[in-house]
């Protein structure tokens, strides 16, 4: 291992080393099985994670083919997320591939795909192995910014105070309330004072903190769209409150069918169908909690877009909306950094209920949050990764356009993840199910339906190579005839 870093970082490492024999690559796909075998010698440690990889100029050389084959097999490994172009600096390692995990018997990994899954489901789904991991919710991982990370806490560790160390406010970290503050109104069209924010361990511990804040206002009922999130349906559940289904259509929640209280929903990008709620219906959302209602606004994937302008948050135009919001999928769900935007009259009383949770988020994470938001960082990011979802989302149409032509493809135009259905004829827990079996997760989406619908799958696209995303979709296309 040290050997190939120091080889690598002297730029002379060659074909030899990395066992290149251009003789077993295939006709015309030259620049295919190249990046294959750097990312095979990537994960077995010959191009450790830190090195720099060979000249283009010279790996060309070696190998006696067009330089222009090595630099398309070195792009595809940083769209992969492996590598990094530094310009003079040449191309270097950032991350290794997942390696498989080895093969388990069915009845512990198909099996935990069940019709009536409990609040263990998503553990028992993350424990379970596969080769090709297509459940929804997660961004590319490999993407996330190490270098301007360590950069923003150098220096916010740098400049900060010894009194800093020690219990903060449970609202969160000043700074970080200020950049959220900014953020949403450059991003969102929010304007929201730092006063009305409130920094949570991510959506979940929001929809926490507000199910017992509303159980104790004396509300039971929590509206939701349908399909929509079983995880968040979990998390209103464990408050004890009831998720009265609300239909979903092409324009989004059917505001005029809403009986209850309350209603969570996700306007931007609907989970997990992926409409918008329509202008009409924005208006009638508003004229009701005008009414009395009371609207909670997920602003789920709403920063992930590509075929379409930005939709306006209904919190930027109803002052009342309880909004929440995280970075989970822009850069990790491990930061567990989010906020809650509350309105008058809860917003004590979450602040309370914040407090006697955690006392607070750690401050140290929300300050380097801060600083990249504010220095313009996590645009930057935004950018990079909106581009690479964009190329992953078009790979597992062209995927599924050839292996599932007769399904139907909701939600193209923003997020992280495809929902496609099927006639009623096929049993998706059990192509689920199937499909762990032979090495692919997915979701079905009936998991995510209180009330009978079309059967169909929810597929994560962002944290998967367009290689892994062919073979895993089709896989599915082959279970599924």
């Amino acid at each position: 291992m040290d050997r190939a870093k120091t080889m690598l970082a002297e730029g002379s490492i060659g074909s030899d080393f990395l066992q290149l024999d251009i003789r077993e690559a295939p006709p015309g796909g030259l620049a295919d099985w190249l990046a294959g075998r750097l990312r095979a010698a990537i994960a077995d440690g010959r191009l450790p994670v830190g090195g720099r990889l060979p000249a283009s100029r010279v790996l060309a050389a070696e190998l006696r083919v067009s330089r222009g084959v090595v630099t398309d097999a070195y792009q595809r490994l940083v769209d992969d997320g492996h590598a990094v172009g530094r310009g003079r600096a040449g191309t270097v390692v950032v991350a290794a591939p997942v390696v498989p995990p080895e093969p388990v018997p069915v009845s512990s990994t198909a099996k935990v795909i069940t019709s009536s899954p409990g609040p263990e489901i998503f553990d028992a789904m993350r424990a379970a192995p596969a080769r090709i991991d297509l459940t929804p919710g997660v961004p590319d991982l490999t993407a996330f910014p190490r270098a301007a990370w360590l950069r923003a806490e150098r220096s916010v560790l740098d400049e900060l105070e010894p009194a800093q160390f020690g219990y903060g406010d449970p609202r969160g970290a000043p700074a970080m309330r200020r950049a959220v503050s900014h953020w949403l109104a450059r991003s969102r069209g929010i304007r929201a004072d730092p006063g009305e924010i409130i920094v949570v361990a991510g959506v979940a511990q929001a929809l926490t903190l507000l199910g017992d804040v509303l159980r104790r206002h004396g509300i039971t009922e929590m509206a939701v769209e349908d399909p929509s999130s079983l995880g968040a349906r979990q998390h209103l559940h464990h408050c004890g409150l009831a998720t009265p289904p609300v239909p979903v259509d092409d324009d989004g929640l059917r505001v005029a069918e809403l009986s209850a209280p309350a209603v969570l929903l996700t306007p931007a990008h609907q989970f997990p169908m992926g409409v918008v709620l329509g202008g009409e219906r924005r208006r009638d959302l508003m004229r009701w909690a005008a009414e009395g209602g009371i609207v909670v606004e997920d602003d789920y994937d709403a920063e992930h877009r590509y075929d379409r302008a930005p939709v306006p948050a209904v919190r930027s135009m109803v002052p009342e909306v309880c909004y929440l919001g995280s970075v989970s999928k822009l850069l990790a769900p491990a930061l567990r950094i989010g906020w809650l935007l509350a309105p008058p009259r809860f917003r004590d009383d979450l602040v309370a209920a914040k407090r006697f949770a955690d006392l607070g988020n750690g401050v140290l994470p929300q300050l380097v949050l801060a600083r990249l938001m504010e220095t313009g960082e996590l645009e930057r990011q935004l950018r990079v990764v909106r581009a690479r979802h964009r190329r992953r989302r078009d790979a597992m149409i062209r995927a599924l356009s050839d292996a599932l032509p007769s399904a139907f493809v909701h939600g193209a135009a923003a997020g992280l993840h495809l929902t496609v259905t099927f006639g009623d004829g096929v049993d998706d827990v059990a192509l689920a199910a199937a499909a762990l079996e032979a090495g692919v997760k997915v979701q079905p989406l009936s998991w995510h339906r209180q009330r009978p619908g079309r059967p169909g799958l929810v597929l994560g696209y962002a944290a998967r190579t367009g290689t892994e995303i062919a073979e895993g979709v089709a896989v599915l296309g082959k279970l599924l005839r």
